[in-house]
């Protein structure tokens, strides 16, 4: 994987060139510099402590880095784990920068906290140790005073006092903290930056718990089934996606960052730590293929609480906050200024628009956790219906949709198809299990929708199915098509939609959104290549017999993740990766295109059920 001539100064850092190393309760990145140059705290939904990634100047970042300039870097997850190792190589010596956040088999024993430990295997070296934390989004001021074994960070307002506590001796300047670090071969160096209490332990016993970590990490690994022949990349988008879960709620965020421009100009900034209802079904398929029961269990309930949550006549949010609370809503933080024009937010405005396709996704989870999970209950049973029912009334209206857009609401294909789904899983589910359901109330609007979106959004001049009624448009959503099971994957109409898509959205493995210069959502810049369609391009086109075709467009794509195999939301035609990142969804649609293309290759025929 590492393939990456890394000799860069920190200016010229492109997104991806960072690992991400995480506790379940925060996640923070490593830069190829040894910055930790994001980071936010005490939970991946708070305020930034560390957002050097978003603004050189003001954002704030703690790095171990070598003096000398123009040191070769290489970076690597050790094997099977989350825990990040950075080696720093000079004609002088060689340097090992190990991160991690703590995490053992009881997660109460371990405080909140980022352990950094630096070993010089050979030669001679300096490195320069700089901690700047920045809080609230580099908008509250703080003081830095001298603690034993280093130094406490108090902030002005309401957050929680940050301690950095050293096996070298640290240095107060300008609020923040610094060392140097003289090395000779075998010197070794261990730092832990978090929660002010109990961190003295972690300092003590650095090597204990690096340990402790490694198993933990290594058992969890362990658990997955997946046997196919894309087991680095799947086991790494595995433990990606537990990164972005919480342990205290058992949601899972879209990314662990906001303000990344999803277009090369700098525009098109969105916060992405929330839990998408969307995501939901596919977080779930995801890691009930690869046997992870237990994650997919605690992501059932907390969708389980928003369902009870939701509104008496059954409409859900769209997105929550990780703890099911509504998302914050959307305002700039004036005090990231960047490179970049285009503002940054926090929170977000989609929070409040209508998405009919979430109650596909939230029925999809319901009955695959069913069918590979356990049974639903009387109660959980009820709010289902609820939802159906709203689902059964609103069904014609215009929303939103999946690329959440922000001039207008219409009538779009993918939301109806997800209506489709929500209807025809309720279906399923009640007659496996025997449920009360006015079923042919149900089945009534099932067929409907089915006839709809075969007379409205069908476009014989183009031969495919369109964005929306009467138009022209294509859409990469409509990939979902054949994967919900609306459509077979070898219907004419389907393929025609595919050779489609394939012809007009499509540049080498990239899977544009919709038709290109176009001002369809009424945003400023034109965005690069939308990740996750392209791995359900790929799961379509095995899914129609046309493996070759498929794998080498999963094999393309797989060389846009980044050294350590991360990627972000969408990659520009140039080959740079934009958006926020890493980015779930993308790791989700890989699992599950690779889950495909083995069962293709391996000749596996699946029944229809």
């Amino acid at each position: 994987m590492g393939h990456h001539p890394q000799q860069v100064p920190p200016a010229a850092l492109p997104v991806d060139a960072r690992g991400m190393i995480g506790n379940m309760n925060t996640a923070a990145l490593v830069s190829l510099c040894g910055a930790i140059d994001f980071m936010c705290f005490p939970r991946i939904d708070s305020p930034t402590l560390f957002a050097e990634l978003l603004d050189r100047e003001r954002g704030g970042a703690f790095s171990i880095t070598p003096r000398e300039t123009g040191a070769n870097v290489k970076q690597m997850y050790l094997p099977e784990t989350n825990v990040l190792l950075t080696r720093f190589m000079t004609g002088e010596g060689v340097c090992e920068l190990l991160d991690l956040m703590p995490v053992t088999s009881n997660p109460s024993h371990v405080p909140n906290c980022v352990l950094r430990i630096v070993r010089l295997v050979y030669g001679r070296m300096t490195l320069d140790v700089r901690c700047d934390p920045r809080f609230d989004y580099a908008r509250a001021t703080h003081t830095a005073c001298a603690v034993e074994k280093g130094v406490e960070f108090t902030a002005a307002g309401d957050f929680p006092r940050v301690r950095l506590l050293a096996s070298v001796p640290l240095a107060i300047d300008a609020q923040g903290a610094r060392a140097t670090l003289d090395f000779a071969e075998g010197d070794c160096a261990c730092f832990v930056l978090g929660d002010a209490n109990g961190l003295d332990d972690i300092l003590a016993n650095h090597d204990a718990i690096l340990a402790e970590t490694i198993d933990y990490w290594k058992e969890w690994s362990s658990r997955s089934t997946y046997r196919g022949r894309y087991r680095e990349v799947v086991l790494r988008s595995a433990l990606t996606l537990k990164l972005l879960s919480s342990e205290e709620f058992g949601a899972i965020v879209a990314a662990p960052t906001f303000g990344l421009p999803e277009t090369q100009d700098g525009a098109r900034r969105w916060d992405y730590r929330y839990t998408w209802i969307r995501d939901a079904a596919f977080s779930v398929y995801a890691l009930l293929r690869l046997g992870y029961t237990g994650e997919a269990e605690r992501f059932m309930k907390w969708i389980a609480e928003r369902s009870r949550d939701c509104a008496s006549h059954g409409q859900l949010r769209v997105m929550y906050s990780v703890d099911g609370t509504d998302a914050l809503a959307e305002t700039a933080v004036t005090s990231f200024v960047g490179d970049t024009p285009g503002q940054v937010v926090v929170g977000n405005e989609a929070r409040d628009q209508i998405q009919l396709d979430v109650y596909g996704a939230l029925l999809d989870s319901v009955y695959l956790y069913n069918k590979y999970g356990a049974a639903i209950s009387y109660d959980g049973w009820r709010h289902v219906t609820r939802t159906v029912d709203y689902v059964v009334e609103h069904w014609r209206e215009p929303d939103h949709g999946i690329w959440e857009f922000r001039n207008g609401a219409r009538p779009l294909l993918h939301s109806r198809l997800m209506c489709w789904v929500t209807l025809d899983r309720a279906l399923r589910l009640a007659e496996k299990r025997s449920l009360p359901a006015p079923l042919a109330k149900w089945f009534a609007t099932r067929d409907e929708i089915h006839r709809d979106i075969h007379e409205q959004f069908w476009n014989d001049d183009i031969r495919s199915f369109v964005q929306t009624p009467g138009s022209a448009t294509l859409d990469a959503s409509t990939l979902m098509m054949p994967l919900v099971r609306f459509i077979g994957p070898k219907d004419p109409r389907w393929i025609g939609t595919l050779d489609a898509i394939g012809r007009d959205l499509r540049v080498d493995p990239l899977i544009f959104r919709y038709t290109r210069g176009s001002t369809l959502d009424g945003l400023p810049g034109s965005e690069g290549g939308f990740s996750a369609c392209s791995f359900w391009y790929a799961e379509a086109l095995a899914r129609a017999g046309r493996v070759d075709e498929g794998r080498l467009v999963f094999e393309k794509m797989l060389a846009y993740a980044n050294h350590v195999g991360l990627f972000s939301e969408e990659a520009a035609t140039s080959g740079e990766a934009l958006g926020n990142f890493p980015q779930a969804l993308t790791h989700l649609a890989l699992i599950s295109a690779a889950y495909q293309l083995d069962r293709n290759l391996d000749r596996v025929h699946v029944p229809w059920t």
